[in-house]
């Protein structure tokens, strides 16, 4: 089946992508949808301009699709963005990161639908603290880029995150009660690398910036691509 796969860089749409090569998909492209405000319902913002050296990795077209933000507007420029995906790779399919947003889940099966298209969520009410743990196992590695809930130690933002860093997440999650996966908005991540990347991604400058008491984005400001070391 020929597929489309939504991406925003950070590691859900990732690992959804990375989920469909193995069950066989023919992944035709990336559809990476770029909000013109930083607080979009559905998609994700922060260093969204920098997916196209992921999709560089990977080997696979990316789409960029400007969309408004505006919570109702950015519906109608995701029916455009797939009705566009859908007549110039000819797909049948859409796969989606999605976790645990009931809002963000429901829009796109709705629009999918709209247009004939079936939707793939691999992700959805998976065990996030499982999920983390095994996105470490499996070969992803990935920054956090921003912060939007108090708990989370500013100072993992722009870290290619480690196991104990992961176990330091997961434990603020369950003290003071966000979703250990960030699902609700809590963080954004962008993935580095990950085990279908060619090339893996490496960030040469950013810093951080507070927003307001329990707010901070890791804005990169430039990156490069490095070829990935074969261990035998």
């Amino acid at each position: 089946m020929r597929v489309c796969s939504l991406f925003s860089g950070g590691k859900d749409s990732t690992y959804a992508l990375h989920w469909a090569v193995l069950k066989g998909f023919s992944v035709t492209c990336l559809l990476t949808l770029r909000p013109r405000r930083a607080d979009s319902w559905m998609f994700h913002y922060p260093n969204i301009e920098w997916t196209s050296y992921q999709a560089k990795a990977l080997g696979v077209s990316q789409v960029i699709y400007e969309t408004s933000g505006v919570k109702d507007l950015e519906l109608e420029d995701l029916r455009k963005a797939f009705n566009e995906v859908k007549k110039k790779f000819g797909i049948s399919g859409i796969v989606t990161g999605a976790l645990l947003s009931d809002y963000q889940r429901m829009m796109i099966n709705i629009i999918a639908h709209e247009l004939g298209l079936r939707v793939y969520s691999p992700l959805w009410r998976k065990n996030q603290v499982n999920y983390l743990r095994d996105l470490y196992r499996h070969g992803f590695k990935f920054v956090l880029t921003s912060i939007s809930t108090m708990g989370i130690n500013p100072k993992l933002l722009g870290k290619v995150l480690t196991p104990s860093d992961i176990e330091e997440l997961i434990s603020a999650a369950l003290k003071f009660g966000f979703n250990p996966a960030l699902e609700g908005g809590e963080g954004e991540t962008f993935v580095v690398d990950a085990p279908l990347f060619r090339e893996r991604i490496v960030i040469d400058d950013g810093e951080v910036n507070r927003l307001d008491q329990y707010s901070w984005v890791y804005i990169i400001k430039s990156i490069h691509l490095e070829p990935k070391v074969l261990v035998e």
